[in-house]
């Protein structure tokens, strides 16, 4: 965008896919429908914030019989859920940027593991688009 942002500009926010319609429109001035999923970016995008999401989900489906899972990313960790499997992967993106040490099952973990599942599954609420429209006068 010349003259809005600067070439070569790098963020390290977290953004999605599904981001992209809202922002686009957003960009150039049209309405957003309330029943459209993802956020807007577009303060991000210009560098009037740093951040406006604190997550992503990222969807791994290939093919019904050969991989499916989804995985939840926040600024420090990165866990990963295998459909019908009983393993998975958390990793700590601040003290193992390479992924190599997985703590799903490690019992010192375990908290921590809830505690972002939890997470994972508000997120994956988030997602849908909750317009409330009216339908009686107040």
């Amino acid at each position: 965008m010349p003259g809005t942002i600067p070439e070569d500009t790098v963020s390290d926010s977290l953004q999605s896919t599904i981001d992209l319609p809202q922002t686009f429109l957003s960009i150039v001035g049209l309405p957003v429908p309330r029943t459209m999923t993802g956020v807007d970016e577009k303060a991000v995008w210009i560098g009037e914030t740093q951040n406006i999401r604190d997550h992503v989900i990222v969807e791994n489906q290939h093919q019904p019989t050969t991989m499916n899972m989804r995985t939840y990313i926040n600024r420090r960790y990165k866990l990963t859920v295998h459909f019908n499997r009983r393993y998975g992967e958390l990793y700590d993106l601040e003290n193992d940027p390479g992924e190599y040490v997985n703590l799903w099952d490690k019992p010192e973990n375990q908290a921590l593991k809830q505690d972002l599942l939890l997470k994972f599954i508000h997120g994956e609420m988030a997602k849908a688009p909750l317009p409330m429209p009216r339908i009686a006068g107040a």
